[in-house]
C-alpha cells in the first residue's frame, strides 16, 4: 500500500497497516481484536466465489469464526460448492449496512474442505451455540447432517489478507496480512 502507516500488535494478531489514502487524517490502524470481534459476533456473512466461466457469485450465509478461521457449510449441489470445486479462492464480508458508522471486515483466502470428525463435531457445537437448536448438526461421513437428513459440506477459510473499514469519524482502512 502506498502511503501506509504501519503498526504492530504484540502477541494479539497480525500487524495492522493503515492505508492513509482511504482514511481520515486523524485515523489510526484498528487493532486485530476489532476485526476478530466483528468476525466472531456476525450473524451473517456474504460469500463471493467464482463460477467456472469467471463470473462472480455472491450469497449470504451463516458461519462461525473459530480458532483463526471462518467456517461455513453448503450442500454439495449448491452453486457455491460447485464453484469451489473449480476455484477455492473466496472473499467473505460482514459488518454493518451503513456508510457513516460501524466497522466492516473483508476476508480473502482459500476455502478448504473440512472432513475431520472431531473438528466437525466441535464446529457443530459452535454452530448450535451461536445460532440455536434450529442449527443442530450431527456429523457423519465427513459432513454435517441436519434433522431432515440434509447433508452439508463444511469449509474453512484461513485468512490470507483481511481488510477493516471503519466508518464515521474517523474513516479508516486497515489491512492485516496473515499469510
Amino acid at each position: 500500500m502506498s502511503e501506509a502507516k504501519a503498526g504492530t500488535e504484540p502477541n494479539t494478531g497480525p500487524t495492522a497497516e493503515l492505508d492513509a489514502r482511504y482514511s481520515s487524517s486523524d485515523a489510526e490502524a484498528r487493532p486485530w481484536a476489532d476485526a476478530a470481534k466483528v468476525l466472531t459476533e456476525a450473524e451473517l456473512y456474504w460469500l463471493t466465489t467464482v463460477r467456472p466461466d469467471g463470473r462472480p457469485h455472491v450469497t449470504p450465509l451463516i458461519g462461525v469464526w473459530w480458532q483463526g478461521a471462518l467456517y461455513f457449510s453448503t450442500g454439495a449441489d449448491e452453486r457455491k460448492a460447485r464453484n469451489l470445486a473449480a476455484n477455492t479462492e473466496v472473499v467473505l464480508t460482514t459488518g454493518t449496512n451503513t456508510w457513516a458508522e460501524g466497522f466492516d471486515v473483508v476476508v480473502e483466502g482459500r476455502a478448504e474442505r473440512v472432513t475431520d470428525a472431531s473438528l466437525l463435531t466441535g464446529l457443530a457445537e459452535a454452530w448450535e451455540a451461536k445460532y440455536g437448536e434450529f442449527w443442530h448438526f450431527d456429523v457423519q461421513d465427513g459432513m454435517f447432517v441436519g434433522a431432515q437428513g440434509n447433508r452439508a459440506q463444511v469449509f474453512a477459510v484461513s485468512p490470507r489478507t483481511v481488510f477493516g473499514f471503519g466508518k464515521g469519524d474517523p474513516f479508516s482502512q486497515t489491512r492485516w496480512r496473515i499469510a
